[in-house]
């Protein structure tokens, strides 16, 4: 069954979204990010995606005292998967032993490969590549940089390091509410052996219905923000959708 992951993105400690990944363009949704996740884990959520957007634009762990509050929050009852900033191997070995079930390493995949296969040797199961594009190309630092490696190249990479997956957000996309970018998320998944989770502009319940198709098989499933959010998107309806 395909893993719908609610998200929280975390800006100077509270649980905002994005829009195309400018820290400018931040929708303030809930000041308390661990009461947001013990209300995604009432709704029956087994899963949980965590972004420090400060980290990942500062290389560091930012909104480090949120994260754990969460962790604390729902303790053993939701897997919770953790990036921005995670960029050396003390940082994944202290999120990890923290609680974590996976951490996502983005760019150190780009900037130093060799410790991400370091960190997935470690630690298997739990490392997993975050891969955000522009334009088909891989972005770095927060996203304000672009890259010349496209998403395939980089993914490519990692096929025989043990890393658990990737999570491949279209840019264009996040946090508008355009749909998933089924046709690049899909061929990515077809090209690599590695499980895709898809990213970026989850709109609707259709999309919801598109991850249970035959051609999203490959896929380990999605992150839904925005429009979980603004109540878009029904989490007890798309949970049973994906129950099949």
């Amino acid at each position: 069954m395909p893993i719908l992951f609610p998200a929280i993105d975390l800006k100077d400690g509270a649980c905002v979204r994005l829009k195309l990944g400018l820290m400018e363009e931040a929708t303030l949704y809930n000041e308390d990010p661990a009461a947001q996740a013990r209300s995604f884990l009432a709704d029956g959520f087994t899963h949980l995606h965590v972004v420090d957007l400060n980290g990942a634009f500062e290389g560091r762990a930012v909104n480090g005292a949120a994260v754990e509050a969460i962790l604390a929050a729902v303790g053993q009852t939701m897997k919770v998967q953790l990036g921005g900033g995670i960029r050396t191997l003390a940082d994944v070995e202290r999120w990890l032993s923290l609680g974590l079930s996976r951490v996502i390493l983005g760019t150190v995949a780009v900037r130093d490969p060799a410790l991400v296969r370091e960190a997935a040797r470690r630690f298997p199961g739990r490392v997993a590549v975050g891969i955000d594009a522009k334009g088909g190309k891989v972005a770095v630092e927060g996203w304000a940089e672009t890259s010349q490696l496209t998403a395939t190249d980089l993914a490519r990479r990692f096929e025989d390091a043990g890393v658990s997956a990737i999570i491949y957000t279209d840019i264009d996309r996040d946090g508008v509410l355009a749909g998933i970018n089924w046709e690049a998320t899909i061929a990515l998944a077809e090209a690599i052996a590695i499980p895709v989770i898809a990213s970026g502009g989850l709109a609707s319940l259709d999309d919801i219905r598109r991850l249970t198709q035959p051609d999203a098989a490959k896929l380990e499933g999605a992150i839904s923000g925005r429009a979980l959010y603004d109540g878009r998107i029904d989490a007890r309806e798309a949970l049973a959708i994906l129950q099949g």
